[in-house]
Protein backbone atom coordinates (compact mmCIF):
# COMPACT_ATOMS: atom_id res chain seq x y z
CA UNK A 1 0.00 0.00 0.00
CA UNK A 2 1.52 3.74 -0.70
CA UNK A 3 2.00 5.67 1.70
CA UNK A 4 -0.59 8.75 1.77
CA UNK A 5 0.43 12.41 3.77
CA UNK A 6 -2.07 14.61 4.22
CA UNK A 7 -1.37 18.34 5.45
CA UNK A 8 -3.92 21.48 5.63
CA UNK A 9 -2.05 24.05 3.40
CA UNK A 10 0.50 24.85 2.34
CA UNK A 11 1.50 29.24 1.50
CA UNK A 12 3.62 31.49 -0.10
CA UNK A 13 6.87 32.56 1.64
CA UNK A 14 6.52 36.25 2.24
CA UNK A 15 10.76 36.29 2.03
CA UNK A 16 10.96 34.36 -1.46
CA UNK A 17 8.20 36.56 -2.59
CA UNK A 18 8.56 40.63 -1.36
CA UNK A 19 6.86 41.75 -4.67
CA UNK A 20 3.51 40.36 -3.99
CA UNK A 21 1.22 40.48 -0.86
CA UNK A 22 -2.15 39.55 -0.04
CA UNK A 23 -3.21 42.77 1.73
CA UNK A 24 -6.42 41.75 3.08
CA UNK A 25 -9.49 39.36 1.80
CA UNK A 26 -13.27 39.00 2.86
CA UNK A 27 -17.10 39.89 1.61
CA UNK A 28 -15.61 37.80 -1.98
CA UNK A 29 -13.29 40.18 -2.97
CA UNK A 30 -8.98 40.03 -2.09
CA UNK A 31 -6.80 42.96 -2.35
CA UNK A 32 -3.39 42.64 -3.53
CA UNK A 33 0.32 43.85 -4.39
CA UNK A 34 1.96 43.12 -7.20
CA UNK A 35 4.75 44.60 -7.45
CA UNK A 36 3.83 48.43 -7.11
CA UNK A 37 0.30 47.78 -8.53
CA UNK A 38 -2.56 46.90 -6.25
CA UNK A 39 -5.67 45.18 -7.56
CA UNK A 40 -9.07 44.27 -6.20
CA UNK A 41 -10.20 41.53 -7.72
CA UNK A 42 -13.28 38.48 -6.97
CA UNK A 43 -12.56 36.09 -4.80
CA UNK A 44 -15.60 33.43 -4.12
CA UNK A 45 -13.45 31.96 -1.77
CA UNK A 46 -13.36 34.76 0.74
CA UNK A 47 -16.69 34.49 2.22
CA UNK A 48 -15.75 35.94 5.66
CA UNK A 49 -15.58 39.77 6.38
CA UNK A 50 -12.90 41.85 5.33
CA UNK A 51 -10.80 43.06 7.68
CA UNK A 52 -9.65 46.74 6.67
CA UNK A 53 -12.68 49.20 5.75
CA UNK A 54 -13.62 49.73 1.84
CA UNK A 55 -12.69 53.10 1.99
CA UNK A 56 -9.00 51.77 2.94
CA UNK A 57 -8.86 49.25 0.29
CA UNK A 58 -9.82 52.14 -2.11
CA UNK A 59 -7.22 54.05 -0.89
CA UNK A 60 -4.29 51.41 -1.62
CA UNK A 61 -5.41 50.06 -4.73
CA UNK A 62 -4.79 51.14 -8.05
CA UNK A 63 -7.54 49.00 -9.82
CA UNK A 64 -10.82 47.21 -9.23
CA UNK A 65 -12.33 44.19 -11.11
CA UNK A 66 -16.13 44.41 -11.78
CA UNK A 67 -17.93 40.95 -13.02
CA UNK A 68 -20.27 41.68 -15.43
CA UNK A 69 -20.74 37.79 -16.80
CA UNK A 70 -19.22 34.62 -16.03
CA UNK A 71 -16.06 34.95 -17.55
CA UNK A 72 -15.88 38.58 -18.60
CA UNK A 73 -15.84 42.14 -16.53
CA UNK A 74 -13.92 45.38 -16.52
CA UNK A 75 -11.19 47.19 -14.50
CA UNK A 76 -12.23 50.23 -13.02
CA UNK A 77 -9.01 52.15 -12.75
CA UNK A 78 -8.75 54.33 -9.32
CA UNK A 79 -4.62 55.25 -9.74
CA UNK A 80 -2.51 55.62 -12.71
CA UNK A 81 -1.95 51.87 -13.98
CA UNK A 82 0.96 51.01 -16.24
CA UNK A 83 0.16 48.76 -19.03
CA UNK A 84 2.74 46.15 -18.24
CA UNK A 85 4.62 45.48 -15.23
CA UNK A 86 7.31 43.07 -14.05
CA UNK A 87 6.94 40.93 -10.85
CA UNK A 88 10.11 39.16 -9.27
CA UNK A 89 10.59 35.98 -7.64
CA UNK A 90 13.70 35.03 -5.91
CA UNK A 91 15.17 32.40 -3.64
CA UNK A 92 18.37 30.37 -3.24
CA UNK A 93 19.19 30.47 -7.11
CA UNK A 94 15.81 30.35 -8.27
CA UNK A 95 15.24 33.76 -9.94
CA UNK A 96 12.35 34.44 -12.72
CA UNK A 97 10.46 37.33 -13.85
CA UNK A 98 7.01 37.60 -14.99
CA UNK A 99 5.25 40.51 -16.68
CA UNK A 100 1.84 41.17 -15.81
CA UNK A 101 -0.59 42.98 -17.35
CA UNK A 102 -4.39 43.65 -16.76
CA UNK A 103 -6.92 41.12 -18.42
CA UNK A 104 -10.37 40.77 -19.33
CA UNK A 105 -10.90 37.78 -17.24
CA UNK A 106 -9.36 39.05 -14.34
CA UNK A 107 -6.10 37.65 -14.17
CA UNK A 108 -2.92 39.69 -14.27
CA UNK A 109 -0.39 36.75 -15.84
CA UNK A 110 0.41 34.98 -12.58
CA UNK A 111 -1.38 32.87 -9.71
CA UNK A 112 1.01 33.58 -6.89
CA UNK A 113 0.23 30.66 -4.68
CA UNK A 114 1.72 28.58 -7.24
CA UNK A 115 5.12 29.69 -5.93
CA UNK A 116 5.20 26.53 -3.86
CA UNK A 117 5.49 24.50 -6.61
CA UNK A 118 7.99 26.23 -8.15
CA UNK A 119 10.23 25.18 -5.44
CA UNK A 120 9.05 21.98 -4.85
CA UNK A 121 9.87 21.87 -8.97
CA UNK A 122 13.46 23.13 -8.71
CA UNK A 123 14.33 21.98 -5.60
CA UNK A 124 13.21 18.05 -6.43
CA UNK A 125 14.71 18.33 -10.29
CA UNK A 126 18.39 19.22 -9.36
CA UNK A 127 18.42 16.45 -6.68
CA UNK A 128 17.15 14.36 -9.29
CA UNK A 129 20.51 11.38 -10.80
CA UNK A 130 18.86 11.29 -14.11
CA UNK A 131 21.36 13.87 -15.78
CA UNK A 132 18.89 15.54 -17.74
CA UNK A 133 15.01 15.19 -16.43
CA UNK A 134 12.07 15.92 -18.70
CA UNK A 135 9.60 18.25 -17.41
CA UNK A 136 6.56 18.75 -18.71
CA UNK A 137 3.40 21.40 -17.65
CA UNK A 138 0.38 20.79 -19.11
CA UNK A 139 -2.56 24.02 -18.72
CA UNK A 140 0.83 25.94 -18.38
CA UNK A 141 -0.56 29.43 -18.68
CA UNK A 142 2.44 32.09 -18.57
CA UNK A 143 4.19 29.63 -17.21
CA UNK A 144 5.88 30.27 -13.80
CA UNK A 145 6.62 26.25 -13.71
CA UNK A 146 7.93 26.03 -17.05
CA UNK A 147 10.29 28.60 -16.01
CA UNK A 148 11.19 26.71 -12.37
CA UNK A 149 12.16 23.39 -14.15
CA UNK A 150 13.67 25.16 -16.66
CA UNK A 151 16.40 27.23 -14.09
CA UNK A 152 16.58 23.80 -12.42
CA UNK A 153 18.30 22.15 -16.05
CA UNK A 154 15.55 20.03 -17.04
CA UNK A 155 14.17 19.37 -20.67
CA UNK A 156 11.12 21.31 -20.59
CA UNK A 157 7.89 21.16 -22.68
CA UNK A 158 5.22 23.96 -22.21
CA UNK A 159 1.50 22.87 -23.43
CA UNK A 160 -1.20 25.29 -23.74
CA UNK A 161 -4.77 25.49 -25.80
CA UNK A 162 -4.14 29.44 -26.53
CA UNK A 163 -1.42 31.12 -28.69
CA UNK A 164 -1.26 34.31 -26.89
CA UNK A 165 -0.32 32.63 -23.62
CA UNK A 166 2.23 30.53 -25.23
CA UNK A 167 3.81 34.20 -26.53
CA UNK A 168 3.41 35.95 -22.97
CA UNK A 169 5.31 32.78 -21.82
CA UNK A 170 7.97 33.01 -24.22
CA UNK A 171 8.34 36.48 -23.02
CA UNK A 172 8.85 35.51 -19.27
CA UNK A 173 11.79 33.10 -20.12
CA UNK A 174 13.36 35.99 -21.78
CA UNK A 175 12.57 37.85 -18.98
CA UNK A 176 14.15 35.43 -16.72
CA UNK A 177 17.06 34.93 -19.30
CA UNK A 178 16.22 31.67 -19.44
CA UNK A 179 16.04 29.43 -23.30
CA UNK A 180 15.12 25.99 -24.73
CA UNK A 181 11.81 25.79 -23.58
CA UNK A 182 9.74 23.65 -25.85
CA UNK A 183 6.30 25.56 -26.40
CA UNK A 184 3.64 23.64 -27.95
CA UNK A 185 -0.36 24.46 -28.70
CA UNK A 186 -2.56 21.84 -28.26
CA UNK A 187 -5.18 20.33 -25.66
CA UNK A 188 -3.48 18.93 -22.89
CA UNK A 189 -5.44 15.93 -22.61
CA UNK A 190 -4.85 15.00 -25.81
CA UNK A 191 -0.89 15.68 -25.92
CA UNK A 192 -0.76 13.64 -22.55
CA UNK A 193 -2.42 10.89 -25.20
CA UNK A 194 0.05 10.91 -27.76
CA UNK A 195 3.02 10.96 -25.54
CA UNK A 196 1.68 7.82 -24.49
CA UNK A 197 1.34 6.52 -28.01
CA UNK A 198 4.68 7.32 -28.45
CA UNK A 199 6.20 5.83 -25.35
CA UNK A 200 8.02 9.56 -24.22
CA UNK A 201 8.02 9.57 -20.16
CA UNK A 202 9.02 12.61 -18.01
CA UNK A 203 10.43 13.02 -14.32
CA UNK A 204 8.24 15.50 -13.57
CA UNK A 205 4.70 16.51 -14.85
CA UNK A 206 2.51 18.99 -13.14
CA UNK A 207 -0.98 19.94 -14.39
CA UNK A 208 -3.59 22.79 -13.55
CA UNK A 209 -6.58 22.01 -15.43
CA UNK A 210 -9.66 24.91 -15.45
CA UNK A 211 -12.88 24.02 -14.24
CA UNK A 212 -14.18 24.61 -17.83
CA UNK A 213 -12.17 25.68 -21.20
CA UNK A 214 -11.75 24.96 -25.19
CA UNK A 215 -8.64 23.58 -26.50
CA UNK A 216 -7.15 25.38 -29.57
CA UNK A 217 -9.95 23.21 -32.37
CA UNK A 218 -13.25 24.26 -29.82
CA UNK A 219 -12.73 20.67 -27.50
CA UNK A 220 -15.08 21.33 -24.64
CA UNK A 221 -13.02 21.01 -21.44
CA UNK A 222 -15.47 19.79 -18.20
CA UNK A 223 -13.42 19.10 -15.27
CA UNK A 224 -15.58 16.61 -13.25
CA UNK A 225 -16.26 14.74 -16.77
CA UNK A 226 -12.45 14.24 -17.84
CA UNK A 227 -10.17 14.03 -14.92
CA UNK A 228 -10.43 10.89 -14.45
CA UNK A 229 -9.09 9.91 -17.93
CA UNK A 230 -6.71 12.87 -17.66
CA UNK A 231 -4.92 11.33 -14.82
CA UNK A 232 -4.55 7.59 -16.08
CA UNK A 233 -2.90 9.74 -19.09
CA UNK A 234 -0.48 11.54 -17.09
CA UNK A 235 0.41 8.62 -14.78
CA UNK A 236 0.76 6.65 -17.81
CA UNK A 237 3.40 8.98 -18.73
CA UNK A 238 5.27 9.29 -15.74
CA UNK A 239 8.87 8.14 -15.18
CA UNK A 240 9.03 4.85 -13.39
CA UNK A 241 12.16 5.14 -11.92
CA UNK A 242 12.59 8.70 -10.80
CA UNK A 243 9.64 11.37 -10.74
CA UNK A 244 6.81 13.32 -9.31
CA UNK A 245 3.55 14.66 -10.27
CA UNK A 246 1.73 17.84 -9.18
CA UNK A 247 -1.91 18.10 -9.63
CA UNK A 248 -3.78 21.19 -8.56
CA UNK A 249 -7.78 21.58 -8.96
CA UNK A 250 -9.52 25.25 -7.81
CA UNK A 251 -12.94 23.93 -8.38
CA UNK A 252 -15.26 24.24 -5.54
CA UNK A 253 -16.73 21.19 -6.07
CA UNK A 254 -13.60 19.10 -5.41
CA UNK A 255 -12.36 18.09 -2.46
CA UNK A 256 -8.78 16.66 -1.40
CA UNK A 257 -10.59 12.83 -0.34
CA UNK A 258 -11.97 13.49 -3.61
CA UNK A 259 -8.78 13.60 -5.61
CA UNK A 260 -7.37 11.14 -3.55
CA UNK A 261 -9.61 8.02 -4.18
CA UNK A 262 -9.06 8.70 -7.77
CA UNK A 263 -4.93 9.11 -7.68
CA UNK A 264 -4.74 6.39 -5.47
CA UNK A 265 -6.74 3.86 -7.58
CA UNK A 266 -5.01 4.92 -10.54
CA UNK A 267 -2.11 4.12 -9.08
CA UNK A 268 -2.63 0.86 -7.92
CA UNK A 269 -4.05 -0.09 -11.34
CA UNK A 270 -0.78 1.07 -12.57
CA UNK A 271 1.14 -0.66 -10.71
CA UNK A 272 2.86 2.67 -9.59
CA UNK A 273 4.43 2.82 -6.34
CA UNK A 274 4.96 6.16 -4.38
CA UNK A 275 3.91 8.56 -1.83
CA UNK A 276 0.76 10.40 -2.52
CA UNK A 277 0.92 13.99 -0.79
CA UNK A 278 -2.23 15.47 0.11
CA UNK A 279 -3.47 19.31 1.14
CA UNK A 280 -4.28 22.63 -0.39
CA UNK A 281 -2.91 25.68 -1.31
CA UNK A 282 -3.57 29.39 -0.24
CA UNK A 283 -2.48 32.66 0.84
CA UNK A 284 -2.27 34.60 3.98
CA UNK A 285 -3.33 38.09 3.95
CA UNK A 286 -1.17 40.87 6.14
CA UNK A 287 -4.46 41.02 8.24
CA UNK A 288 -4.05 37.54 9.28
CA UNK A 289 -6.53 35.58 7.18
CA UNK A 290 -5.63 32.37 5.83
CA UNK A 291 -7.28 32.23 2.09
CA UNK A 292 -7.83 28.20 0.46
CA UNK A 293 -7.55 28.80 -3.22
CA UNK A 294 -7.96 24.30 -4.30
CA UNK A 295 -6.34 21.09 -3.78
CA UNK A 296 -3.15 20.33 -3.91
CA UNK A 297 -1.84 16.76 -4.63
CA UNK A 298 1.57 15.47 -5.28
CA UNK A 299 3.44 12.13 -5.93
CA UNK A 300 6.84 11.22 -5.81
CA UNK A 301 8.70 8.11 -6.69
CA UNK A 302 12.27 7.60 -5.71
CA UNK A 303 12.63 11.60 -5.04
CA UNK A 304 12.91 12.92 -1.41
Amino acid sequence: MAEQRHTPIEVVSPENFPDYELIDCGDFEKLERFGNVVTIRPESQAIWNRTLSESEWRRRANVRYESTGTYSGNWEHIARTPQRWPLNYKRDGLQLTLNLELTKFKHVGVFPEQAVNWDFIYDRLRRMRTPQPRFLNLFAYTGGASLAARAAGADVVHVDAIKQVISWSRTNMESSKLEGIRWVVEDALKFARREQKRGNTYNGIILDPPAFGHGPNGEVWKLEKQIGELVRAVFSILDRDESFLILNTYSLGFSSQLIGNLTRQVTEEQKLDGTHWLGELGLKASTGHLLPLGVLYRFTRNVD
